[in-house]
C-alpha cells in the first residue's frame, strides 16, 4: 500500500494548532501556549550526542556531533534535566572515568548537557566489531534495505548484539529507577518516565526493559523510532532471529517509522511471523494482551538553521556562470546507488550531447566503514568508473565529473546546495534521506530542481520533486535533461511548495509529534486514538468470534473430523500460585462438554500434571486425557498407554525432590511431584532472588540427569525420554482415527511449545502465553484462557452447523457411535426420546433372544 500523498493544504489547515518548536527552553505551540514535557525523559541511542576525543594534554574533551536528532532533542533533554544514554565512541573511557563538561565557549546544542545527565555504555573492541560491524552493518543494514544478497548471518555476531543490547537495557533501567525514585520522593506516584530508544542498533533493548519493569512493577512509557527502512515480510523472514527482533520492537508502547509503507511492512511481519492480532486500519498490534501503537512520523531537518547557513556561506566552487552544477551528496554506501547514478550520467552525455561542457556532476562521497572490504571495493569501483568517463568526455577546459572523497563542513554543503542547478538524490533504498530536505532548505536564490528516487522515504511526501527509478538508467538520463531545461516558473512553483512543507514539518515538528503521540506533552491527549488521556491506545477491540474466521475458516472448511488438542494450565485455566487453584471457568466446562458430544469432534487434553490429576480437574466424559506431557494416555473407551521410563529415573524423583527442597526452596519457591517428573515453582520468589535460584535449579536437574524445561516462572525436570507433547499428540491422532488420519482429520492445537514443531504444517497451532517475549513455531498466538474460550466458542458455532445432517458417515468405533446417539437424542423432543428408549429396550431383548 502506497503512503498517503499529503498536500500543502493538509498541512496549512493543521499547522497553527499542531506545530511545536523548541523555543528557548520549552516546547511551544504557535499560540504562545507553552507545551512542556510532562514526564522525565530518557533518550537512548547507539552513540552519545557528542564525540569524545583527547586534547594535546591527553585529557578527554567533547567535540560537536552534527545531526538533526542531536540538534532537536538535546535542548529538550537539557531543559527537562533528562538523561542521554549511549556509547561514548571511545575505548579510552573507563567505567569510573567522569564525562567531561562542555567547553564554556561551546555553542553546540549539547553545550548545556551536564555530565550528570550522561550515562555512557562501555563497550570493548571485540564487542564493537561483532555488534556494530558484524550484526548491525553486516546483517541488519543490507537486509532492512532489501538487499539480502549482501547480508551475512553469523550466530556469534547475533549473540554479541543481544549482549550489547542488554548492556544498554541495564543502563536504561538504572536511569529509570533513579527517575522513579525522584518522582516518588516528590509525592508524584502517577507520572511515568518516558524512555525514547532509537534505531536498528537497539532492536532488542526493550525486551529486557519490559521484562524487568513488569517484574519490579516499574512504571514507564517505552517509545521507539527506526531511522532506516523496515523490509517486507518475504525479506524479513530470511533473518534467523526475526521473531526476537519483532518481539523486541513490540516490547514498546509506541513504535514509529518514517512512512506508512514501513509501518504496514512491520504490521504484516507481526501478523504472519508472530501470529499477532493486528488492526491495519488503526495500525495496532496486539501481543500477549498488550496493544502496541504503530505510526508513521517522517523525520524533518532543522530547516531554519540551514536557511541561515545558506544566507551566510561564501561560494564554495569557482565555476563559470555558463556551467550548471548537478550535485550528489552521499555516504559511500552501496544503498545510495552511486554506480547507477554515474552510469546514468554517462548515458545522459551520450544521449544529449548538447549539454557537454555546460554541466558538471559534482559528487561528494563521505567516507564510510573504510575498514570493510565491500566498502573498499565500492570506492575503487566508483573511482575507476569516474576516471573512465572523464577520460572519455573531458575537454581541455572541462571535465564532466568532479569527485570529492571526504567530509565537508555544513557551511560548505549549504553553499553547494544553494548554488547548484540540480540535486541528484537517487538511492536504491533509503529510510528517509535528509540530503533532499537540506537541498530544499538552502534554495534561497534562483530555484533549482530536485531529482529524487521513489525508494527513499522522502519520495513519499516530496512529490513536487522529479521522481525517477534509479535502476532505469535511460529514464534517469531523460529526467536529468528535463530538469536542466525546466522553465523558471515551474521551478519556482515546485520549490516553493517543497520549501513550505519542509519548513512546517521540520525536525522539531517530528520530535514533538512523537512526544504528543506518547502523551508526553502537557495538556495533550495525544492524537485521538487513546481513551486514557495518554496519547496511546489502551486496548485493541476485544477478541470476537469473527476474529477466528481468519484463523480457522480455511483450515476446517469441509473437514470430516476435527480434533481439538488442548493443554490445561495456562490454556484452559489461568496460571495460579498453586496447581490446585487452577480450575476451569464454568463457561469453559460447558463449551467443552457440548463439543465432546458432537459426532465430528474429538477432544484431547494434555498436561504436565499426572493423568489422574488432570482427569479429576477436567471431569468431562468422552475426552482423551494425557498426563505427564503424554507419557500416560487414557482414551474414552478405556484404552490406556504408558510410555516406558527408565526405572532409575522413577527412583531418582524422591531424591531429587529432597535436593531441590534443601537448596532452592524457601522464599515462596516449592517443588511439585508429578510421578516421573518434578516442577520447580518460583512465582512467589522476590525478583532479586529469582535469577540465582533459577540457575541453581537448572544445575540440580542437569546433575541428576533430568532435562530442565523453562516455563513461566517454573522449571520442569523431565526424564531423558524421546517423548513429548508433540509425539503424544500424533500417537493420540493415530490411535483415535487410524494410520490414515491426516487425510480425513483437521487438527487444532492450543498450548505450549512442545507440540508446535511436531504439528507444524499438519495442524493449526496457537501458542497460549501471557508473556510476549517467547519464541514459537505456532501459527498464531493467544494471550490466555479467555482467548482460548472464544476460539472454542467459534469452533462450536461452526461445527454446530453440521448437526442437522444426520446421514453423515461416521466411524464404527464404540465411543463415536455412543456420542452420535447421545447428540441425536439431545436434539429430540421428550416424546421422541421416550419412543427411542422403547426401541432400544426392544433391540436389547431381541439381541438376548438371538444369543441364547
Amino acid at each position: 500500500m502506497a503512503s498517503r500523498r499529503v498536500s500543502i493544504n493538509d498541512y496549512d489547515s493543521n499547522a497553527p494548532s499542531n506545530l511545536f518548536r523548541t523555543n528557548g527552553q520549552n516546547l511551544s505551540g504557535m499560540g504562545n501556549k507553552k507545551r512542556e514535557i510532562n514526564a522525565p525523559l530518557i533518550v537512548v541511542s547507539n552513540r552519545l550526542p557528542f564525540v569524545l576525543g583527547k586534547n594535546a594534554d591527553g585529557d578527554l574533551v567533547r567535540k560537536q556531533s552534527a545531526g538533526g536528532l542531536v540538534t532537536a532533542v538535546a535542548p529538550v533533554v537539557v531543559e527537562c534535566n533528562g538523561t542521554w544514554i549511549g556509547w561514548s565512541g571511545s575505548f579510552d573511557l573507563k567505567p569510573n572515568d567522569p564525562i567531561p563538561e562542555s567547553d564554556p565557549e561551546d555553542k553546540a546544542p549539547t553545550a548545556g548537557l551536564k555530565s550528570s545527565q550522561i550515562i555512557p555504555v562501555h563497550l570493548d573492541k571485540s564487542e564493537i566489531e561483532e555488534f556494530y560491524n558484524g550484526c548491525c552493518n553486516g546483517t541488519f543494514w543490507p537486509l532492512f534495505h532489501s538487499m539480502p544478497d549482501r547480508a551475512n548471518f553469523v550466530s556469534r555476531d547475533w549473540k554479541t548484539y543481544c549482549k550489547v543490547n542488554d548492556k544498554f537495557a541495564d543502563c536504561t533501567l538504572a536511569a529509570l529507577r533513579d527517575a522513579i525514585k525522584k518522582l516518588d520522593a516528590a509525592g508524584d506516584y502517577h507520572t511515568a518516565p518516558l524512555v525514547w530508544i532509537h534505531d536498528y542498533q537497539l532492536l532488542t533493548t526493550a525486551t529486557k526493559i519490559r521484562q524487568v519493569c513488569e517484574a519490579e512493577n516499574l512504571r514507564c512509557k517505552l517509545g521507539f523510532f527506526l531511522h532506516i527502512p523496515f523490509p517486507s515480510w518475504d525479506i524479513m523472514r530470511l533473518l534467523p532471529w526475526d521473531d526476537q527482533i519483532l518481539q523486541g520492537m513490540l516490547a514498546y508502547d509506541f513504535t514509529a517509522f518514517h512512512i506508512e509503507d514501513y509501518c504496514l511492512n512491520f504490521i504484516d511481519c507481526c501478523c504472519r511471523r508472530l501470529g499477532c492480532r493486528v488492526d491495519r486500519t488503526n495500525m495496532l498490534v496486539e501481543l500477549a494482551g498488550r496493544t502496541i501503537q504503530v505510526k508513521a512520523l517522517p523525520i524533518g531537518i532543522p530547516f531554519d538553521r540551514f536557511v541561515q547557513l545558506s544566507e551566510k556561506a561564501p561560494a564554495f566552487l569557482n565555476m563559470s556562470d555558463d556551467v550548471k552544477v548537478i550535485l550528489g551528496v552521499d555516504r559511500l554506501d552501496y544503498t545510495k546507488g552511486l554506480v547507477h547514478r554515474i552510469l546514468a550520467f554517462e548515458k545522459f552525455l551520450d544521449k544529449y550531447p548538447e549539454h557537454r561542457e555546460k554541466v558538471v556532476l559534482l559528487q561528494i562521497s563521505v567516507p564510510s566503514r573504510t575498514d570493510v572490504k565491500e566498502y573498499k571495493q565500492l570506492k575503487d569501483e566508483t573511482e575507476l568508473l569516474i576516471g573512465r568517463i572523464n577520460g572519455r568526455f573531458s575537454m581541455p577546459n572541462w571535465s564532466p565529473i568532479r569527485y570529492i572523497y571526504g567530509c565537508l563542513s555544513q557551511e560548505q554543503l549549504a553553499a553547494l546546495y544553494r548554488d547548484c542547478a540540480v540535486a541528484l538524490v537517487t538511492p536504491l533504498r533509503d529510510g528517509m534521506n535528509l540530503v533532499a530536505k537540506e537541498f530544499v532548505a538552502c534554495q534561497i536564490r534562483t530555484p533549482g530542481v530536485l531529482i529524487l528516487s521513489p525508494f527513499a522515504g522522502a519520495g513519499g511526501t516530496m512529490h513536487e520533486a522529479l521522481l525517477v527509478n534509479p535502476y532505469e538508467l535511460d529514464e534517469m538520463a531523460n529526467v536529468l535533461h528535463r530538469a536542466l531545461r525546466m522553465p523558471l516558473d515551474e521551478r519556482e512553483l515546485r520549490m516553493t511548495q517543497l520549501r513550505h512543507r519542509e519548513q512546517l514539518l521540520d525536525v522539531n515538528y517530528w520530535m514533538t509529534s512523537f512526544f504528543s503521540s506518547m502523551g508526553a506533552l502537557g495538556d495533550d491527549a495525544g492524537d485521538g486514538n487513546a481513551d486514557d488521556g495518554t496519547g496511546l491506545p489502551s486496548k485493541t477491540m476485544q477478541l470476537q468470534l469473527d476474529d477466528f474466521d481468519m484463523y480457522l475458516s480455511n483450515h476446517i472448511a469441509g473437514a470430516g473430523k476435527l480434533s481439538l488438542i488442548l493443554d490445561y494450565d495456562g490454556t484452559l485455566t489461568h496460571l495460579t500460585s498453586h496447581p490446585d487453584l487452577a480450575v476451569m471457568s464454568e463457561e469453559t466446562v460447558k463449551v467443552l462438554q457440548r463439543l465432546s458430544r458432537m459426532p465430528d469432534v474429538n477432544i484431547a487434553i494434555i498436561s504436565g500434571r499426572t493423568l489422574e490429576n488432570v482427569k479429576s480437574m477436567v471431569g468431562i466424559e468422552n475426552v482423551t486425557y494425557a498426563g505427564s506431557h503424554g507419557i500416560e494416555i487414557l482414551h474414552p473407551d478405556g484404552t490406556n498407554f504408558v510410555h516406558p521410563v527408565p526405572r532409575q529415573y522413577e527412583q531418582k524423583v524422591a531424591e531429587l525432590q529432597k535436593v531441590l527442597a534443601d537448596e532452592v526452596c524457601g522464599d515462596g519457591a516449592w517443588v511439585e511431584n508429578k510421578g516421573v517428573m518434578l516442577t520447580y515453582h518460583y512465582r512467589e520468589v522476590p525478583v532479586a532472588r529469582r535469577e540465582h535460584l533459577e540457575r541453581r535449579a537448572v544445575e540440580i536437574f542437569e546433575e541428576a540427569g533430568f532435562e530442565p524445561h523453562r516455563g513461566f516462572l517454573a522449571i520442569e525436570g523431565k526424564p531423558p525420554v524421546t517423548w513429548d507433547q508433540g509425539r503424544a499428540s500424533i500417537y493420540i491422532l493415530r490411535t483415535t482415527y487410524g494410520v490414515d488420519w491426516s487425510e480425513r482429520v483437521r487438527v487444532v492445537y492450543a498450548g505450549n511449545e512442545d507440540a508446535m514443531l511436531a504439528l507444524q504444517g499438519i495442524a493449526c497451532t496457537f501458542r497460549v502465553d501471557p508473556s510476549p517475549m517467547v519464541q514459537t513455531a505456532a501459527d498464531f498466538r493467544l494471550s490466555g484462557p479467555d482467548a482460548v474460550l472464544t476460539m472454542l466458542k467459534w469452533v462450536e458455532k461452526e461445527m454446530h452447523k453440521r448437526l442437522p445432517t444426520l446421514s453423515r458417515t461416521v466411524s464404527n468405533s464404540r465411543v463415536q457411535s455412543a456420542a452420535l446417539a447421545h447428540s441425536i437424542r439431545s436434539q429430540m423432543s421428550i416424546d421422541q426420546k421416550e419412543e427411542e428408549k422403547e426401541k432400544m429396550i426392544l433391540l436389547a431383548r431381541r439381541s438376548k433372544l438371538t444369543t441364547t
